[in-house]
């Protein structure tokens, strides 16, 4: 195992050991799953915007800077907004970025609400994205029994995951969820199975669905077993060159256990 694979099962499990203490593995997998989901959502975006303006990404720091900018400018932002409404079908207020969030936790001025809203523009942002991240319940007692406690909980969680950059690497967030659902499943006493497909079915079960298909518009696949739609779309990404967000409001669930991944 490469050394840069083991700091990043490090910090996917640190975050995970911030809940541990406080709920069971089926209530926390939840807000890690979920938090770092988001996380990829506000990295690819930053560095989605990089390229439309023509700049080369060189880190979430001025990526972050650029997509304020470009946000706030009269001639470019409209555009800006309907080229990664078009692309990812979602778009996020740059205030509400992850990026934009660990900078408010360095500054002591993160409210958690913050990352609620941010959850919630997601979720309206297209209808199939409805309900995304209903199972984070931001203001579960579990977190602390005041707003205060709740909001120091999840800003460590964030912190552990802060290090992470989901930018120019997608595959990443196939990796975490691989892994994080491996041990969620050993923790809770469960077949991993339970929680998702292993990646080499993931990948076959992708090339059979999508062969000679890769650029058809509209495209719709289904399975009846399928739980969480992010790890088939990360392996669509990985393997046929498609943008996991685009896709994903074209993979209909019926959720049975949350946070199940296909």
């Amino acid at each position: 195992m490469s050394e840069q694979v083991t700091t990043i099962q490090q910090a996917l499990w640190n975050s995970a050991n911030v809940l541990r203490s406080k709920m069971d593995a089926n209530e926390y997998k939840n807000y890690t799953l979920g938090i770092i989901f988001y996380k990829f959502l506000s990295d690819q975006l930053l560095e989605k915007t990089c390229d439309l303006m023509g700049e080369d990404f060189v880190d979430l720091t001025q990526a972050q800077a650029l997509y304020e900018e470009t946000y706030h400018d009269e001639e470019d932002g409209e555009d800006l907004l309907n080229e990664l409404r078009y692309t990812y079908s979602y778009t996020i207020h740059p205030d509400f970025t992850f990026t934009k969030f660990m900078e408010k936790i360095n500054d002591n001025n993160f409210m958690l609400e913050e990352l609620a809203q941010g959850f919630r523009d997601i979720e309206r942002s297209h209808p199939d994205f409805e309900n995304l991240f209903e199972d984070v319940d931001l203001m579960s007692r579990r977190l602390g029994p005041t707003p205060q406690k709740r909001n120091q909980t999840i800003t460590a969680v964030m912190k552990e995951l802060a290090g992470l950059n989901f930018a120019k690497n997608a595959d990443l967030l196939g990796d975490a969820y691989e892994f994080l659902l491996g041990q969620f499943a050993s923790e809770s006493g469960k077949k991993a199975g339970e929680f998702y497909t292993p990646q080499p079915v993931s990948e076959l079960m992708t090339r059979i669905a999508i062969q000679g298909k890769e650029d058809k518009l509209g495209l719709t696949a289904y399975d009846p077993t399928m739980g969480f739609r992010v790890i088939i779309v990360i392996e669509a990404n990985s393997y046929v060159n498609i943008r996991s967000s685009r896709l994903l409001p074209k993979f209909k669930t019926q959720k049975i256990n949350s946070w199940c991944a296909a």
